[in-house]
C-alpha cells in the first residue's frame, strides 16, 4: 500500500511530489527546504535552516509511521560546502546516537536562491 504525506508546501502540486512516500516499511522523504508559513526562513543562517529542514522531515517521518531510529540515510545538500559544519552541528544534535548513513554535497543552487540547504531522508520501519 502506498501512503503519501503532504507538508502543505506551495510547491507540491505544481511539481507533483509528496513530502514523503511510504510503501511497506520503506519511507522516502523528499528534498526538504527551509520553508515556514510559505516563505524562506532563517535567511543567511545554515544552522537555522538545517534545523528547520530536519524538523519538517521528522514530522513527515512520524506522520508516515516512522521514528528517528528508523532513519538509515540522510543527504545534506548545501550551496556552500565551506559551511558544512553549521549543518553538521544541527544534524548531530538529532542523530548523534542513531548515526544513519549521511552524505554532504555541494550543489549549484536551489529553486529559491535564499535556500542554503535541502535535506533528504530515508527510513525503514519494521513491519512486525
Amino acid at each position: 500500500m502506498r501512503k503519501l504525506i503532504s507538508s502543505g508546501s506551495y510547491l507540491e502540486n505544481p511539481i507533483g511530489f509528496s513530502r514523503a512516500c511510504r510503501i511497506g516499511g520503506q519511507i522516502a522523504i523528499s528534498g526538504t527546504a527551509p520553508i515556514s508559513e510559505g516563505k524562506t526562513a532563517f535567511i543567511g543562517d545554515v544552522y537555522g535552516q538545517t534545523k528547520l529542514c530536519l524538523d519538517i522531515a521528522v514530522a513527515a517521518l512520524k506522520e508516515a509511521g516512522g521514528h528517528l531510529p528508523d532513519v538509515i540515510r540522510t543527504r545534506i545538500m548545501l550551496v556552500d560546502i565551506k559551511r558544512w559544519e553549521d549543518a553538521a552541528r544541527a544534524h548531530g544534535e538529532l542523530f548523534s546516537d542513531i548515526r544513519p548513513a549521511c552524505t554532504f554535497v555541494e550543489v549549484k543552487g536551489f529553486i529559491d536562491f535564499n535556500w542554503l540547504v535541502e535535506i533528504e531522508m530515508d527510513a525503514v520501519v519494521s513491519e512486525s
